[in-house]
């Protein structure tokens, strides 16, 4: 099914042949330009040098719980217009369900902020972020950004890539984003998808060969073969966003007669170029995909990665689900959890809950083959239910033309509005114990918004669409597609009549046309980011949270769902950092802040020295920090990094970081991203101390490492620091305290 080629290879000929034997043929240097990524890559560079990238994008897109940040942020910097098309969705706090005004008046932020810069706004129930960034902005060749981690349209040609705000700040204010020439990895597909077999299927396989061995991690994946002809572009897509899962920078795919179509469809035909790797391209790695062979898959919690086929869950449903069980109690800290095991009943496991929604599931083909399975059926008045949620308004249109919309409320779905909530908590929560499938982009711990702390633990799995619709046929029963009488088929011309009345009627279009007189509406939670000071000569950090988990995601440092109708109050939002992971770390933390805020003051109190422990308060900062092994994986959310900086937050202590994003988050927020070798046998707990002398020196020269001395009950030990690839920018990023700061000084 999947094969990984873990060495570099050239496509030549119509197949790879390996560095070694290659070489004299095509030198490596030169046939690296052959791939479409380097195409694209150089076209949008800034700097003379391709192994150092100064990017410049064409476009960027944010939603509603990331724009008021990246805005504010941008308009302390010296904001006066948006430089290039930006475009502000709501589809994240469209409900406007909690905390009282604050969603809307977020909205109304947003929309004055497109009026005052020039900026496209797309209403709240009109499109998800990503579905509209499809439909109106994709092309080959082109760069988009976005502040949401499933920033991906690969299947149009576009490198997009999902960052954290501050990357987009850097946009807006002329400047570029700086990365490394990128690994750039093949993606090799032949073949084509049994009926039954959908994108989810597909990436979920990928997902799974790849994310534990760090395949693709930071790199660039290149899609192309004779198999992409056999897909459609709704399916091109729904492999696509899910490339945010292995943990790889960005995606690309090769461009054909299909894609220049379906640009045609959507009113720009103009936006299609023919992208295909020249004779000879040098890829790093080689993933070799025969879609015939792919199979409906599973994702149990509390990752994509962990993916089976639905056969051989169903064949192994006992050690599976008990090894399921037994992970929740260890990675959330509950003694008891919900019974897993008690759903199967007579040999057959029994759902609680289906969604199909978002960037992954809300496409026009997914809903329609939905429908057709379940037309004229019922999916039974027990306690399964179904959601389905188009992505955008012309998706939901002609689903609505077609009898698509009609079949599934008839069959017994719920049908919602252009919502991105399910994929994050805040729509669709099952019930506590509840087991929900979905085919939608995680199903990381607490994601879908139970509350352990609370006693609270729901689960989800991943699915394709065409399987959901089967267990729904089957009132419940988890059924694979391929065990339906009749299984509809996935054409790749399944292009349908594209309609944008919608947008025309409801969309703020003032790309390019700022108004500067228009002014900004404030809501009362809409606050300034709180002042932070430059870096110390020194530093004493005490650890207020230590993470040993393999792996820690972005909604374990900053939790999604409700808390991100407060994410245009930095203050306010600090107060849920780790909350669902270790709730006494917003407290340790702010008892340390409280003590530097006195030494700031100039006050030699009993707390200030007991924390400075000799050192001499005039060159010494206190701080806190995090530990965890890797942390970052998932959402682009800069969250994760300026909550820990407002609460007082200096450094994160790594293994390594699980994404290139929120290695940069850490860094754009003024904190250190330190890296320490044999972290795990530290033994490193909340209220170890750190003392890092010499630090400011450091980041002033180029040094790479440190040694700091770390206090522990059991005695003292040194400890080496490491800062592997901190660039001149980002050193004094850190050194001026954050992204502000250091534009405020320019």
């Amino acid at each position: 099914m999947i094969n990984v080629l873990s060495s570099g290879a050239y496509f030549t000929g119509g197949t790879f042949v390996p560095l070694s034997e290659g070489a004299e043929l095509y030198p490596v240097e030169e046939a690296k330009k052959k791939t479409i990524s380097y195409g694209i890559l150089s076209s949008h560079n800034t700097s003379p040098d391709m192994e150092e990238l100064k990017i410049k994008f064409d476009a960027m897109a944010s939603h509603d719980i990331t724009y008021v940040g990246i805005i504010q942020t941008a308009r302390a910097s010296g904001l006066e217009r948006f430089p290039l098309p930006y475009v502000l969705t709501n589809c994240h706090n469209s409900l406007c369900a909690v905390g009282g005004t604050i969603n809307e008046d977020d909205h109304v932020f947003g929309l004055s902020a497109a009026k005052k810069y020039g900026g496209e706004f797309v209403p709240a129930h009109q499109a998800v972020i990503h579905s509209y960034m499809r439909e109106r902005y994709a092309g080959s060749g082109k760069m988009i950004l976005g502040s949401d981690s499933h920033t991906r349209y690969g299947a149009f040609g576009t490198m997009a890539i999902g960052e954290g705000g501050p990357e987009l700040v850097k946009q807006l204010l002329n400047k570029t984003y700086d990365i490394s020439y990128p690994r750039v990895v093949a993606v090799y597909l032949t073949g084509a998808p049994r009926p039954g077999v959908g994108p989810q299927d597909v990436a979920l396989a990928i997902i799974g060969k790849t994310f534990t061995k760090g395949v693709v991690k930071n790199a660039v994946m290149e899609f192309f073969g004779p198999g992409v002809a056999s897909l459609s572009m709704d399916y091109r897509c729904g492999i696509d966003v899910m490339t945010t899962e292995t943990s790889c920078l960005s995606s690309v795919w090769a461009t054909d007669e299909t894609t220049r179509d379906y640009l045609t469809l959507l009113g720009r035909g103009g936006d299609y170029r023919r992208l295909m790797p020249g004779e000879g391209a040098y890829y790093d790695d080689v993933i070799l995909v025969d879609l015939s062979l792919v199979e409906p898959m599973i994702a149990l919690p509390f990752h994509p990665s962990n993916a089976y086929t639905i056969k051989q869950f169903k064949a192994n449903m006992t050690d599976i689900l008990a090894e399921t069980e037994e992970t929740a109690r260890r990675q959330l800290g509950m003694d008891k959890v919900p019974s897993l095991l008690s759903k199967v009943k007579d040999g057959k496991f029994y759902v609680d809950q289906a969604v199909i929604a978002g960037c992954s599931g809300g496409t026009y083909q997914n809903l329609l083959r939905a429908s057709e399975i379940l037309k004229g059926s019922s999916i039974g008045s027990q306690s399964f239910w179904l959601s389905c949620y188009p992505g955008s308004m012309p998706i939901f249109q002609e689903l609505t033309r077609q009898g698509a919309i009609s079949d599934l409320m008839a069959a017994g779905a719920s049908i919602r509005s252009c919502f991105c909530g399910p994929c994050f908590g805040a729509g669709d929560v099952p019930a506590n114990g509840g087991f929900s499938i979905r085919h939608s982009t995680r199903n990381f711990p607490n994601r879908e918004g139970s509350k352990p702390g609370n006693g609270q633990l729901s689960y989800v799995a991943l699915m394709d669409a065409r399987s959901i619709a089967a267990t729904a046929l089957n009132g419940g029963v988890l059924t694979s597609a391929f065990e339906l009488d009749s299984i509809p088929e996935d054409k790749p011309d399944e292009s349908y009549h594209y309609d944008d009345s919608a947008y025309k009627s409801r969309v703020y279009f003032g790309v390019g046309n700022p108004q500067p007189e228009t002014e900004l509406v404030f809501g009362p939670n809409i606050t300034d980011w709180p002042a932070q000071i430059a870096m110390p000569e020194n530093l004493m950090l005490t650890v207020a949270s230590a993470i040993y988990d393999p792996v820690t995601t972005t909604d374990e440092l900053i939790p999604s769902g409700e808390t991100s109708s407060y994410r245009s109050n930095p203050l306010g939002l600090a107060e849920f950092a780790l909350s669902r992971k270790d709730p006494a770390y917003v407290g340790r933390a702010k008892a340390i802040q409280k003590v530097e805020k006195q030494r700031q003051a100039g006050k030699s109190t009993a707390k200030v020295k007991e924390a400075l422990d000799g050192c001499d308060p005039e060159t010494t900062g206190l701080g806190s920090l995090v530990m965890a092994l890797k942390p970052g994986d998932g959402s682009a959310r800069e969250q994760a990094a300026s909550c820990q900086r407002v609460l007082g937050g200096v450094a994160n202590l790594a293994a390594e970081y699980a994404t290139k994003r929120y290695r940069s988050n850490v860094v754009n927020w003024g904190m250190l991203p330190f890296i320490v070798d044999g972290l795990a046998e530290l033994n490193i707990q909340p209220g170890d101390r750190l003392y890092i002398p010499g630090i400011k020196a450091l980041l002033e020269g180029d040094g790479e490492e440190i040694e700091a001395t770390l206090y522990q009950k059991e005695g003292e030990k040194t400890v080496t620091l490491r800062l592997p690839g901190m660039t001149r920018e980002e050193r004094d990023i850190v050194l001026a305290g954050c992204l502000i700061n250091y534009y405020a000084k320019a």
